[in-house]
């Protein structure tokens, strides 16, 4: 374990010598949380009266929040150097160590989406707060509303890297990482709520997206944050999360076995 933990740590001071790339990741979620705000203002005051499914605010900050952490939950972060292994036969290396490979990667990716969070975060939080009404960021429904959606966005961070980990493995049966990454990537972020909040789903909609798990991504701990989903909700859908996070865990590791079993070291 303690092998781990420091690869944990060389990976986040690797990780945080790109500040450059975080500069750039603020300035990107501030222009696009702007925006979308003002999309949604102008929807909301062109609409005033018909029922929405969010009242304003908890929407404003469902969106800034969103932005904020964009880097702990995106589902399209790809591991490119695990990807060049598979390809060009260097993972032949990672398979004589004598360590976890699923474990070993899996860590990879959380360290680089905390690290990536670290830097992008707490810019876009303070100047959230700092904007004037009706763009600035609300405070939590309550203290018990902040404290899940604590845990509910860690429990995200780990679902979505092993969910992550799921597809990467999946190369290592199809080689080629683009068709699959794409379409995991484009129903994980319609389903997340990462292009339309889930309340403005249709009924059909809002029903697929219960028996998929990437609404504990990214939707669950927004709203629970701003008391759109209450406390007592939010409990039970901590269960579905955890109950999610260890299925992934499980199913990424069972195909990891599998695939390196089979593997066909290309190249090399």
């Amino acid at each position: 374990m303690k092998a781990y933990f420091n690869y944990f740590k060389l990976r986040v001071i690797t990780n945080l010598q790109y500040r450059a790339a975080a500069l750039a990741g603020v300035s990107t979620q501030l222009f696009f949380g702007i925006t979308y705000i003002m999309l949604y203002l102008a929807l909301y005051e062109s609409n005033t009266n018909v029922n929405t499914p969010m009242d304003l605010q908890s929407l404003i900050t469902y969106l800034w929040l969103q932005q904020s952490f964009f880097a702990v939950i995106y589902p399209f972060l790809k591991d490119q150097d695990l990807l060049n292994m598979i390809k060009n036969g260097n993972l032949a290396y990672e398979l004589i160590r004598p360590q976890s490979f699923y474990l070993k990667f899996y860590i990879k990716m959380i360290s680089e989406r905390l690290v990536a969070a670290a830097l992008r975060c707490p810019p876009i939080i303070i100047i959230s707060l700092l904007l004037p009404s009706p763009y600035k960021l609300g405070a939590p429904a309550s203290l018990e509303n902040f404290l899940l959606f604590i845990i509910s966005l860690c429990l995200s961070c780990l679902l979505v890297s092993a969910l992550s980990m799921i597809i990467h493995i999946i190369t290592l049966f199809t080689v080629d990482s683009r068709g699959v990454i794409s379409a995991y990537s484009v129903v994980a972020e319609v389903f997340m709520g990462g292009v339309i909040p889930l309340p403005f789903f249709p009924n059909f909609l809002l029903r697929i997206s219960s028996y998929l798990p990437f609404r504990f991504i990214g939707d669950f701990p927004y709203r629970v944050y701003s008391g759109s989903i209450s406390v007592i909700e939010g409990r039970s859908l901590l269960i579905g999360s955890i109950s999610w996070l260890i299925v992934a865990i499980i199913v990424g590791h069972l195909i990891s076995k599998l695939a390196l079993k089979k593997a066909v070291i290309q190249g090399g």
